[in-house]
């Protein structure tokens, strides 16, 4: 009954991958979303790593109402070979960590609370520290997560913010 992974098209793949939980590692270089609504292609890391990267991002600075799509746009830049060691570095210490605490791995621990409580224990690392900065930016500089957070853009080409609503809140 096992299709060959070969043989399967895209779809195929894809609705397989959201009974399997998590991000769907495939093979080398390619992951897919839980929720088969984006896949990314790996360049220098491996499809686990990345995969851990979009997860601790997500964990870093949750958004329920952000697709995956988003962290991994955020999380990109990590996929280059001058990052690749620094990465996979950072991403193994995550990893003992997890371990330490009693998980498989930090990407198979199944609840949000621990994988937080594993973040912290590692908070103060080089390679937490400069994730957490980057994603500020990686995450939050992306046009279109803008409307979902209701942030219209910049002001200054529209007659700035005095004329576009300025004083119009309700709740003071």
């Amino acid at each position: 009954m096992t299709q060959d992974l070969r043989r399967m098209t895209r779809r195929q793949l894809l609705s397989r991958g959201v009974a399997a939980g998590a991000a769907l590692v495939v093979g080398p270089g390619f992951i897919a979303g839980k929720d088969g609504a984006w896949a990314s292609t790996m360049d220098a890391l491996k499809p686990e790593t990345m995969a851990t990267l979009v997860q601790m991002a997500r964990d870093i600075y949750p958004h329920d109402q952000l697709a995956d799509e988003y962290y991994v746009i955020a999380v990109k830049g990590y996929d280059v070979p001058e990052a690749v060691d620094e990465t996979e570095a950072g991403i193994a210490a995550l990893d003992e960590a997890a371990r330490a605490a009693g998980f498989d791995s930090y990407l198979k621990t199944g609840w949000e609370k621990d994988r937080v409580a594993i973040l912290t224990s590692i908070e103060d690392t080089p390679f937490f520290q400069k994730v957490r900065g980057g994603l500020v930016t990686g995450l939050y500089n992306q046009k279109a997560v803008w409307p979902i957070f209701g942030y219209e853009g910049e002001s200054y080409s529209q007659g700035g913010y005095i004329n576009r609503g300025f004083d119009d809140i309700a709740w003071i």
